[in-house]
């Protein structure tokens, strides 16, 4: 059996999930005793026919959400779970059936739908009992037999060796497409871990470690943030006890405190609230066990309004803006500390705005400002989304990513990495990555669409979320309308425009791999990278300079007819100078052409050099007093002119521009192309124009050219003539 207790007297763990961080002063219903009830459901005569006494705290929990809700399938199931777990007992001796029924009572107070309720009750029967999944389905439908039996292939993981990647590939697979599967594992493993006093230290130590590093971050991810925080105190206990002893002798501490600056911060804002007339519940939140622990280490020792935060519930999302309105124009705000998570909901579906205001005594208080039913999905997530078989005008959320519980977008991405990944290990050290993220960005497509990506994330994970393995084909980007590597490290906020190749034999860099943070994105490079080993002969083999370029290594000589020589010093346009006679010389910093504006300076032996008049040279000239020839331009003559032209890494590209460049009349003198940096790589042509009027052409059809993103003039050098 899977579900273990402990004896209620046993001190420590078992208790810490249930102490009041300080002193909440909202009324709370009686805790269930599950040992009475359970006897008592046992021993008693309850009629078959009627809800029986032991499952009372479900069905009112229930219909606090579900007013409505049809409760005949949880009388049948709790009925079926108790004959069928009849004389099986918990460690600490309580009867079985009291884990199937606290299970099922935290998915109730979290707001689950009846059918999740019903497999909940019935999660150990088939792993436990001689019930078959025949019968379940029999008696209660394909729906609740499908969740029993993907929590019974989840009980059957050893999560004890999680550490080992099909270990925990296999988990994931067995949730289908599902997520109340993992919803009810994750309320399974609660109640155990709120239970786990009766088990050796090192057995607890064991699965309070593999809760802190899979549930956990599932729980996050999930948005069940009440089922996260609880664990993380729970785990906190048992594997730092000294730090957990500390921190709850704060708690109780300032518990005990006369005055409470967040009451009065709290009686303050309710005042500002009332003469604007806006409706909103102002409440206390205490902080959990961790969050304390890790607001200490940050602060240095903490003050009373240290030890929670205010919550503000209206009713509509407008009310949330006018709320805070309120609080920045009466109240001291501390703007720093503003973040709106309405605008951007986070990936796990939480949606809040954050601020900050100072009290009288000058103690910062943290407010959240959010709807009631924005404050349900922040506590429970998609177990609060209802029923995931609903039609779609039964259900609430516009967005198509958050109404649909059953593959909302992370779990979506997270059972495509585990068919899209090469072999296990792969999987699970991107997978341990991501979980390990605690923080998501949003940056926006430029047709006002979203992507959701990990704090961190880059241009190339940004390719790969919004277009799957095309984004092979990704030549570069452009971040808030600049041009921007692929390597560029993102913000939120960022709007991203990704450039793509045509080229349909485009191939990812191997160095992509090094500014992927991703899954999607290292799973995907990875994936071609095996498919696609590079031979040792590939520099006989591909003498293609930009494909080359593509995988990291230097580029080789451009093809026979484009001669490679250091770009040589332009021979002289016709030039009319204010001496005449004098050699005329084209400065080699600025190569000059027309019709750029020029000037000239007189130079050692009476020639006189040609710079065009922004070139850098021309002050230093002036300030040592060289002397400024008057110069200009002649009719119409041919030109010699070096062009520089950036572009990303793909195939053919030499080739290409080439031939754009060809078919505007250039004769190419020399040209150099330098070996890749970040995906990008720096052409420099010396050619030779029939007609100086043809060059404004001649750049435009080389910016045309597919992965050029520049072509200028070669830049002036700082040296002088």
């Amino acid at each position: 059996m899977n579900a273990e207790a402990v004896n209620p007297a046993t001190p420590g763990p078992a208790t810490s999930g249930h102490v009041a961080p300080t002193g909440s002063r909202r009324k709370a219903r009686p805790r269930l005793d599950l040992r009475r009830l359970g006897r008592a459901a046992l021993l008693g005569t309850t009629a078959r026919d009627r809800l029986p006494d032991a499952i009372g705290h479900v069905v009112d929990a229930h219909r606090a959400h579900h007013p409505d809700a049809d409760l005949e399938p949880l009388r049948r199931a709790y009925v079926l779970a108790e004959s069928s777990h009849r004389g099986q007992m918990r460690k600490s001796g309580e009867p079985y059936i009291t884990h199937p029924l606290a299970v099922t009572l935290i998915l109730a107070e979290l707001g689950a739908e009846t059918t999740t309720l019903t497999a909940s009750l019935l999660h150990d029967t088939v792993e436990d009992t001689d019930v078959t999944l025949d019968q379940v389905r029999e008696q209660f439908g394909e729906e609740v037999r499908y969740l029993v039996d993907g929590v019974t292939k989840l009980e059957k993981v050893d999560y004890g060796a999680a550490a080992e990647p099909e270990t925990f590939r296999k988990m994931l697979v067995a949730t289908g497409n599902d997520v109340r599967v993992m919803s009810i594992k994750l309320a399974d493993r609660l109640h155990n871990m709120r239970t786990l006093g009766v088990m050796r230290p090192e057995k607890q130590e064991r699965i309070a470690r593999v809760t802190r590093d899979v549930l956990i971050p599932l729980a996050e991810r999930l948005g069940v943030q009440a089922l996260k925080t609880e664990l993380e105190d729970l785990v906190f206990a048992i594997l730092h006890p000294e730090e957990y002893a500390h921190t709850r002798d704060l708690i109780v501490r300032n518990a005990a405190r006369a005055d409470d600056p967040l009451a009065e911060v709290a009686d303050d804002v309710r005042k500002v609230l009332r003469e604007a007339d806006i409706t909103a519940d102002v409440l206390i939140r205490p902080r959990h066990f961790v969050s304390v622990h890790r607001v200490s280490r940050k602060r240095g020792p903490l003050r009373g309004a240290d030890f929670g935060r205010l919550l503000v519930l209206v009713n509509e999302d407008a009310d949330c803006y006018g709320v805070l309105g309120e609080l920045h124009t009466c109240l001291t705000p501390v703007v720093s500390e503003f973040k709106d998570f309405i605008a951007v909901p986070k990936f796990n579906l939480y949606q809040s705005l954050h601020t900050a205001v100072t009290g009288a005594d000058g103690q910062v208080v943290e407010v959240l400002i959010r709807t009631h039913q924005m404050h349900k999905v922040a506590e429970a997530g998609v177990v609060a989304l209802g029923n995931p078989y609903a039609a779609p005008e039964e259900q609430s959320a516009s967005d198509g990513e958050r109404v649909d519980p059953t593959r909302p977008g992370w779990l979506s991405r997270l059972l495509d990495w585990q068919r899209a990944a090469p072999d296990p290990d792969t999987f699970w050290s991107t997978l341990r990555e991501d979980l390990a993220q605690d923080r998501e960005i949003t940056v926006f497509r430029p047709d006002g669409g979203t992507l959701g990506l990990p704090e961190g994330a880059t241009c190339v994970d940004a390719a790969y979320a919004q277009y799957g393995e095309d984004a092979h084909a990704c030549i570069g980007a452009r971040v808030n309308g600049r041009l921007a590597t692929l390597s560029t490290v993102l913000k939120d906020g960022d709007t991203v425009q990704l450039l793509m190749g045509q080229d349909a034999a485009s191939e990812p860099s191997r160095g992509w791999l090094e500014h992927a943070h991703t899954p999607a994105a290292r799973i995907a490079i990875q994936r071609w990278l095996t498919a696609h080993p590079a031979p040792d002969d590939a520099a006989a083999a591909h003498p293609d300079a930009s494909s080359r370029a593509r995988s990291g290594d230097p580029a080789p000589p451009p093809s026979p007819d484009v001669p490679v020589a250091a770009p040589g010093r332009p021979t002289a346009a016709q030039v009319l100078t204010d001496r005449p006679g004098a050699p005329v010389r084209l400065a080699g910093c600025c190569t000059p052409v027309p019709p750029d504006e020029v000037t000239g300076f007189a130079v050692r032996g009476g020639a006189v050099t040609v710079h065009r008049a922004q070139c850098a040279a021309v002050a230093r000239m002036k300030d040592v007093g060289r002397a400024e020839v008057g110069v200009r331009w002649g009719e119409g003559a041919e030109c010699r002119v070096t062009l520089v032209a950036e572009s990303f890494v793909r195939p053919h590209l030499l080739a290409d521009l080439t031939e754009a460049m060809a078919l505007e009349g250039a004769e190419i003198v020399s040209a150099t192309v330098e070996p890749p940096d970040r995906q990008q790589v720096r052409h420099t042509y010396t050619v030779q124009l029939p007609d100086a009027a043809r060059l404004p052409a001649l750049m435009r059809a080389m910016r045309d050219v597919a992965g050029v993103f520049d072509v200028s003039r070669a830049q002036p050098q700082t040296s002088g003539a």
